[in-house]
C-alpha cells in the first residue's frame, strides 16, 4: 500500500514539473512547436483546459495553471491522508 502511495506521489510530482515546464515554454512560442513542446502539450493541455474553461484570463495573464497545480497538489495530499488514515 505504501509502495502504491509512493509511486502515485512520484507520478504527481513528475506531472507537476511537466506542467511547470509547459507553462514556461508558453513564453517562447518557437519552443512549443518542437517535438518536446508538442508532447508536453498533449499531456498537459487536457488537464489545463478544464481550468481554462472555468477561470477566464485576467488581461494577458492566465492564472488557471496556478490553480491547476494547486488543485493537483491538494488532491495528492488528500489521497495521501486517506491512505495513511486507513493503514
Amino acid at each position: 500500500m505504501i509502495l502504491f502511495l509512493n509511486l502515485l506521489s512520484q507520478a504527481v510530482t513528475i506531472y507537476t514539473y511537466a506542467l511547470i515546464v509547459y507553462i514556461l515554454m508558453s513564453w517562447v512560442p518557437s519552443i512549443q512547436q518542437s517535438s518536446i513542446g508538442k508532447f508536453l502539450g498533449r499531456i498537459c493541455d487536457p488537464y489545463l483546459d478544464i481550468f481554462r474553461k472555468i477561470i477566464p484570463p485576467l488581461g494577458m495573464i492566465d492564472i488557471s495553471p496556478i490553480v491547476a497545480i494547486f488543485t493537483l497538489q491538494l488532491a495528492m495530499s488528500g489521497v495521501a491522508y486517506l491512505f495513511l488514515a486507513f493503514i
